[in-house]
Parts: structure tokens; sequence; C-alpha cells
């Protein structure tokens, strides 16, 4: 008998213990059913998540959740990076503005509401979704402007992180671009206050304008192409005045050859400066080398003959020789010769021979002297 009763003692307690886990198993998965199947409704807006498709929807279209101080900074941190400060705001601006106009179509319906109801929609639509709170004060169908007061927004949560010191355009042209498809009309915007700067809050006022995402994007692109004209220009200035001193060092140079003779070969064309400066620099030589003789190669300059370098000629040798130096002029080309007589330029006081080595011969024999 008493080990009857033991025995359904038991059972009943095997029983009891199979019922207990049957609930705790309904319990888990009614609770991971909830979890992984949920709608909410926040502020009237329907927020969905459905864990084992990994889908979390807004308003019934996909959505994403993002860390602001940390995966969102590294986002705009990164864009800065590569495109630059300027750029990287023009791209914020321009995407926030194109962003605002696909979500203004959702808004659209606001047109058969007043003013009031319009701006409660908005401002609770983007309360919900995490994006700070905005108040839309004075909106005004007719003359298609408004002003928004921003605060705690998380375009002002990821400067904050950045340690900015001025705030980004993205969220102030996100608004416009709602507004200008709600309106039907291009609105732009001003920013009055930055909460980042110390305020409370930001203001922000929009108004209709011809200043679109794209005029300024135009306007960044012509800028930029004027700041590599600008900067193409200034290396070009500067490697034309390193190859004028090149050239300036280089042609014409004073050559001695023998003593008391030195040769001056003339190469390319000569303006205003180079003249100047090859008067002054053989002038200035010629007694540091006791040069009784110049000797004047015109091969180089067959082909760029001018009456300038024709006068240079004559006004270097007549310069010559009031410090005792004669000059001779050799490797005058039949067209050379032809300009300087057409020239109208007396060269009687100068010898001319037709080479170089005649014309150092010649300088030789002048003072008693010849090569062996």
């Amino acid at each position: 008998m008493v080990m009857i009763t033991t025995f359904r003692k038991r059972n009943d307690i095997i029983f009891i213990l199979r019922m207990v886990l049957q609930h705790i198993t309904r319990m888990n998965h009614r609770r991971d059913k909830i979890r992984m199947d949920k709608s909410l409704q926040i502020g009237g807006l329907a927020f969905d998540w459905d864990l084992d498709k990994g889908y979390f929807g807004f308003e019934g279209q996909d959505a994403v959740l993002f860390w602001i101080s940390s995966a969102m900074k590294t986002f705009f941190d990164t864009i800065e990076e590569i495109s630059g400060e300027e750029s990287s705001r023009l791209v914020f601006e321009a995407t926030g503005y194109r962003q605002g106009l696909v979500v203004g179509e959702y808004f659209e319906k606001m047109k058969n509401v007043d003013a009031a109801q319009a701006s409660e929609m908005i401002t609770n639509t983007y309360a919900s979704a995490g994006w700070g709170r905005a108040m839309v004060k004075d909106l005004n169908f007719d003359s298609k402007t408004l002003a928004i007061y921003i605060k705690d927004s998380w375009e002002y949560k990821v400067n904050v992180a950045q340690e900015k010191k001025e705030g980004g355009p993205y969220l102030a042209a996100h608004y416009a671009g709602i507004f200008s498809r709600l309106f039907g009309t291009n609105v732009w915007y001003r920013i009055i206050q930055d909460q980042i700067q110390g305020y409370d809050y930001s203001i922000v006022e929009y108004f209709p304008s011809e200043t679109t995402a794209a005029s300024n994007i135009h306007e960044l692109s012509r800028r930029k192409e004027s700041e590599q004209i600008r900067l193409l220009e200034t290396m070009v200035e500067e490697k034309t005045r390193e190859l004028r001193n090149l050239v300036n060092e280089l042609s014409s140079p004073i050559i001695p050859v023998l003593e008391g003779i030195v040769v001056v070969p003339l190469i390319g064309k000569f303006d205003e400066e180079r003249s100047e400066k090859l008067m002054e620099q053989t002038l200035n030589q010629l007694p540091q080398h006791r040069a009784n003789f110049l000797v004047f190669d015109l091969t180089g300059i067959d082909t760029n003959i001018d009456a300038h370098t024709v006068d240079l000629i004559k006004r270097v040798g007549n310069a010559a020789s009031l410090i005792g130096t004669q000059t001779v002029i050799v490797g005058v080309s039949v067209e050379l010769s032809t300009f300087i007589t057409q020239s109208g330029i007396d060269f009687s006081e100068f010898e001319f021979f037709q080479t170089l080595q005649h014309g150092i011969h010649h300088a030789l024999a002048q003072a008693g002297k010849a090569i062996v």
C-alpha cells in the first residue's frame, strides 16, 4: 500500500513538471514571436520590426538606425576627409535638399490642411524619427515663407562630436527641399542663429529663391576651375620667370677665347629686357677680361633678326669702342646682310667676317699675333 501511494505521488510530480515546462515553452515562444514581429505607434507614426528578416520600417518603408556620435560622425568625417571641408559642406547641403524633395512627396497631403496642422505633422514626424525637436513658425502658403526653430538635432550632435565651431547645412537644406515640394516652387534658406554657437536652438528662415543645390554645385565648380586657372597662371608665370632668368644667364655669354679677345654669341630673339641685360653684362665684363677685341657671332640669329636687334649690335659696339675695345662681327648670313643694309644703320666702323675663325685670326693679326 505504501509503495502504490509513493508511485502515484511520483507520477503526479512528473505530470506537474511536464505541464510547467509546456507552459514555459509556450510563453517563450509567444515572447519570441512578440520580440521578432513588433509594431508600434509613436506620435501617430508606425514603426515595425521583423528580426527574422532583419527588417525595420518607418511609416511602411525600409529604414535604418545609426548611432549618432559614433557611426554617423565617422560617416561625416570620412566624407570631409575625402572631399575637403568646402566641397563636403556642399555635398551635405545638396544631399539634404534632394532628400527633402523626396520626403516632401509624403507631406503633399498637407496642402489640404491649415498651417497649424501642417506644422504639427512635420515636427511630429521628425521628432519621432530622432531628428531632434523642431517648431515651424509663421508658415504662410501664400507667400511661401516660414521659419523653423531646431533644437538638439542629430546633425547638431554630430557637429558637437566633431568639435565644430559652425553647424552643418544638411538639415537646413533638407527642410528647404520639403517645402520646395510642398509649395511647388523653389525654396531656399538663411540661417539666423546656430545652436552650436551657444544659442538654445537654431533658427532657419525659408523663402522663394532661385538658389538651388544644383546652382551651388555649379558655382563651386566654376570657383574651383577659376582657382585652378589662377594656380596654373601663377605656375606659368613662375616658370616663365625662371626660364627668362636661365636664358639671361646662358644666352649671349662672354667667352674669353684668347688673351685680349672675347666672343659674344647672339642666340634667339632680343626684346628690350634681354637687350638691356646684354648691354650691361658685356660692358661690365670687357674690362675684367682686358678685352681689346669683342667678336659678335651672329650665327644664331639668322631667322630672328629685326631692327631692334640690329640697333642693339650697333649700340653695344659703339659703347665698347668708348672703353677701347674694337668690335668684329662674324657669322652674317645673306638674309642678315640684306636686312642690315636695308635698315639704314651705319656699320662701317666694324669689321665683318664670314666665320668665327676668320674673325679671331683678324683680331690676333691686329694685335701682332698669330696662331702657330
